[in-house]
């Protein structure tokens, strides 16, 4: 007879997601109903851009962006389409957007009332998160403070109205992307959420502060050090009881619960032989399911190609598959935690949480999270160059990358290069589409509409409520984004990346002896201008390539993201630059670079080289080099100081007269 004293209740699955949206509203909603009949469980939609950033697909900083990393939503028919034959009120539907997330909510709770949905039943999350835009991912428009109240203003209407929507997800996803050692990636995180609650405590009366601190979530990263990440999952768990109990008097331990979603690392995935990135992720998988007291509760992958560019549905179901194999084919959710009093693992848990801790006093000292963004920035600057620098000294051993580069050419890149490509007509259609809604509207009743938005920001009342009737009213992203621009004004966050040179300058004295000598040629100090032209955020190359320019002694000009050609090209002839270097990663290269390009030539400048990184296939570098691109770099070109040789060659006047 069979001893069944100590069998465990199976536990249920995660979540299964995977992150997706491009092109269109319509080409969106078909993947998600493709998905979903795969058996993916829960929805997690991505927004193009301009939809992040807060312009309508016709504006000029949207130009080449529309529908690249996501799908572009302008106004409540887009959101109606995205959603088509999905029902609302059954969904649990993750919408990864911050800087807009008040005007997409409102989006999704007017096409919900529209299909008859019972709003109170809705489920699901917005991210939510401003701090780690000013740090890592870039789609931030409006200054800390009254973005951290419109953080404030969503969870309390969600708490009112929503009660089952989590109204913030602390995103240190974006952290570890910008190269967050562990201990860092905690204590940012957590920090961020201490910041929210703080302003949210006063909103609601004592008795209910608890309920709304169980619906504040997390979305984290886990990357390939799977040990270490599964016992940084358990530290979470640990501090944030600790938080909830200590700071904030949370007594019931399920409102302590550290309730978080994932997306395994991307940073770590490589264009060299990408069908090892099957293995990668399958590993950081295991990072977040693996104990079940620090399990996730919704798993989203990315695919293997992501490194090359937009994964084609395959590509997808492969990574839906993995976890699927995982969650019904193995006996992983029958067990009790693996780990429970394993020393090794105690230890590891023990020693991040008291780094997290010496982190997190160190950033109460400078008065939280707000005030200290820009520490925490340049932190992140400091940790990538550390990460980066080991890779190039072999001390990091990525397979393909520094070692055991040679392979078979992959069987799965086949003849449409292995990724999804958006069609340029794309852009054309969606700015058509947003033509005839603005044209079929009612428009007193769209100026009346931004009239109360406006004025309820002004007066710092909840902006939920009039953010829901300008939706109705058929107000678009770009109109509603502009009175949040009006009332708050912009924002340009801190670049971390300072004038001074850093400590990290061991085997760069050839290369500084090279600029030394290119600059008496030139009569003074090299100067290189790197620029992010577009919406893109990601702006980690581009920091690592300034950090690293400036530690080989050329003088940099690095004014952050989010600019357009015409102002890189003024700051080209205003700064006299000797190299141009461009970072675009979001797939829009194409356009952004002919524009450049051709501006400089107008302004004269046809002579200074301009150079290129981004993940761009090697079609478009072709056209780039056809444009008069001096240089185009990918994710292979991983030794930062090779980039650096090259800009000194590009400079050396001697060079030039010689070709």
């Amino acid at each position: 007879m069979t001893n069944t004293s100590n069998a465990v209740k199976k536990d249920r699955p995660w979540l299964i997601r995977t992150y997706a949206g491009h092109s269109t509203a319509k080409a969106s909603n078909a993947l998600y109903r493709g998905n979903l009949a795969k058996g993916q469980t829960g929805l997690s939609v991505a927004f193009d851009l301009p939809t992040q950033t807060g312009y309508d697909s016709d504006h000029v900083l949207a130009r080449g962006e529309v529908g690249k990393v996501g799908v572009p939503v302008c106004h409540l028919g887009d959101m109606r389409t995205l959603f088509d034959q999905i029902p609302l009120e059954d969904m649990n539907t993750s919408m990864t957007i911050n800087a807009t997330a008040p005007w997409l909510l409102a989006l999704y709770v007017a096409a919900a009332e529209e299909q008859g949905a019972d709003t109170s039943k809705l489920q699901g999350t917005v991210q939510n998160d401003l701090i780690k835009e000013y740090l890592s991912r870039g789609t931030y428009i409006c200054p800390p403070k009254p973005s951290l109240k419109m953080i404030a203003d969503v969870a309390e209407y969600c708490y009112t109205n929503i009660p089952k929507w989590n109204p913030m997800n602390v995103c240190s996803y974006h952290l570890q992307e910008a190269g967050a050692t562990p201990e860092q990636e905690l204590a940012f995180a957590l920090a961020t959420a201490t910041a929210v609650l703080d302003e949210l405590r006063p909103r609601v009366p004592a008795e209910d502060f608890p309920t709304l601190v169980g619906r504040i979530s997390f979305f984290v990263n886990a990357g390939i050090r799977f040990v270490t990440e599964m016992c940084k999952m358990r530290a979470f768990v640990d501090l944030w009881d600790e938080i909830c109990l200590e700071r904030y008097g949370v007594q019931d331990p399920k409102m302590r619960r550290f309730r978080y979603g994932v997306q395994v690392n991307s940073l770590g995935l490589t264009e060299q032989q990408p069908e090892n990135n099957v293995y990668r992720i399958l590993l950081e998988m295991l990072a977040v399911t693996l104990s079940k007291n620090a399990r996730a509760r919704a798993v989203q992958l990315p695919a293997w190609n992501e490194a090359l560019g937009l994964p084609r549905p395959w590509d997808q179901q492969w990574s839906m598959r993995m976890q699927q194999i995982l969650a019904y084919e193995t006996d992983l959710l029958e067990f009790d935690d693996l780990f429970d009093q394993n020393p090794a693992v105690d230890s590891k848990v023990e020693e991040l949480k008291s780094g997290a801790r010496a982190e997190l006093a160190n950033l109460g000292s400078m008065g939280g999270a707000i005030d200290a963004i820009d520490y925490m920035k340049s932190r992140l600057v400091d940790s990538n160059a550390d990460r980066l620098n080991k890779i190039e000294r072999n001390e990091t051993i990525v397979v393909g990358v520094n070692k055991w580069q040679q392979g078979e050419q992959s069987p799965l890149q086949t003849e449409d290069g292995g990724i999804m490509v958006v069609d340029p007509a794309v852009e054309d259609e969606q700015i058509t589409r947003l033509e005839q809604w603005r044209a079929n509207r009612d428009d007193a009743a769209v100026q009346n509409a931004l009239a109360a938005l406006r004025e309820a920001a002004r007066k710092g009342e909840n902006v939920m409520p009039a953010s829901i009737e300008a939706a109705k009213a058929g107000v678009t992203t770009g109109e509603w984004a502009a009175q949040m621009r009006t009332v708050h004004g912009e924002y340009r966050g801190p670049t971390g990346v300072s004038a001074s040179v850093s400590n990290k300058t061991e085997g760069l004295d050839d290369i500084r002896d090279a600029v030394n000598v290119v600059s008496d040629k030139l009569g003074r100090r090299l100067k290189f201008l790197v620029g992010k032209p577009g919406l893109d955020g990601h702006s980690n190359g581009s920091e690592q390539i300034a950090f690293r320019a400036r530690d080989c002694g050329m003088d940099i000009e690095y004014d952050g993201i989010r600019l357009t050609p015409e102002e890189l090209v003024a700051s080209a002839l205003e700064t006299r630059a000797h190299v141009v270097g461009l970072s675009i990663l979001s797939g829009s290269h194409i356009p952004l670079v002919e524009d450049m390009m051709k501006r400089m030539r107008e302004a004269g400048l046809g002579d200074i080289p301009v150079i290129v990184g981004g993940i761009i296939p090697d079609d478009d570098a072709e056209r780039l080099r056809a444009m008069g691109v001096a240089r185009v770099y990918t994710p292979k070109d991983f030794e930062l100081n090779a980039i650096m040789k090259d800009i000194v060659t590009l400079a050396d006047p001697a060079a030039i007269a010689a070709e």
